[in-house]
C-alpha cells in the first residue's frame, strides 16, 4: 500500500526514480540549466535544493553526504567550490522553473529548471525595459512623449552654447582691431606739431 506517499512517483520504481533524480541533479549542477518535463522539474526541485543547502557547509561530512546523493565527484567539487559562493547569501529558493510549449510528440508539458544565480536569459529584457520607463505626475500638459521631453532640453542647450560662441568671437576681434587704432592715434598727434616747427626754421634760414 502507498499510504502517506504524496510525492510524484513519475511512473517509476523507487530505485529508478532515485537514480533519475540523481542524474538530473548532477546535470543541473554541471550545466546550470536543463530542459525536462514539468513534473520532473518539480520533483527535481524538491530533491536538489536540500543538496544545495548542504553545499554551503564545506566539511568532510557534508561532502560525503552530497556525494551519496549525486554519485559524481566533479559535480560535488563544483557545488562546494563555485555554486556555494554564489548562493551563500540566499536563504533557499535556489532554482527557477520556466514553463515552455508542450512537446510535439505526446503533448507533454515542458519546462526549464535553472539555478537562479546563474540566469543570463530569463528576465533580463524585462529588467532593462523597467529601467527605461518613467512615471510622472501632473496635469494633462505633462502627458508628452519621452522623445519630446528629452530632445527639447538638448536643443536648448545646443542653442545656448552656439550663442555663447557667437558672442565671444566678435568681442575678441573688436579688441584686436581697436588696440592698433588707439596706439596709432597718439603717434599721429605727435607728428603734427613737428611739421610747423620745421617750416618756421626753414623760413628763418631763408630770411
Amino acid at each position: 500500500m502507498r499510504h502517506g506517499k504524496k510525492h510524484n512517483h513519475l511512473g517509476r520504481t523507487t530505485s529508478h526514480r532515485k537514480a533519475m533524480l540523481s542524474n538530473m541533479a548532477t546535470s543541473l549542477i554541471l550545466h546550470k540549466r536543463i530542459t525536462t518535463t514539468l513534473a520532473k522539474a518539480k520533483a527535481l526541485r524538491v530533491y536538489v535544493e536540500p543538496i544545495l543547502t548542504k553545499g554551503k557547509d564545506d566539511t568532510t561530512h557534508s561532502r560525503r553526504t552530497v556525494f551519496s546523493y549525486l554519485q559524481d565527484k566533479e559535480a560535488t567539487t563544483i557545488l562546494f567550490r563555485e555554486i556555494a559562493e554564489k548562493i551563500a547569501n540566499r536563504p533557499g529558493g535556489y532554482t527557477r522553473i520556466v514553463k515552455l510549449e508542450n512537446r510535439l510528440g505526446d503533448n507533454a508539458e515542458m519546462a526549464i529548471i535553472e539555478l537562479v544565480d546563474y540566469n543570463t536569459v530569463y528576465g533580463v529584457d524585462a529588467a532593462q525595459a523597467a529601467k527605461k520607463s518613467t512615471r510622472r505626475r501632473g496635469g494633462a500638459g505633462k502627458g508628452k512623449t519621452e522623445a519630446g521631453e528629452t530632445v527639447a532640453p538638448v536643443a536648448a542647450a545646443a542653442v545656448a552654447e552656439d550663442a555663447t560662441v557667437v558672442e565671444e568671437t566678435p568681442v575678441a576681434e573688436t579688441a584686436t582691431e581697436v588696440a592698433p587704432e588707439t596706439e596709432a592715434a597718439p603717434a599721429a598727434e605727435e607728428t603734427t606739431p613737428e611739421a610747423p616747427a620745421a617750416n618756421e626754421e626753414n623760413a628763418e634760414k631763408g630770411e
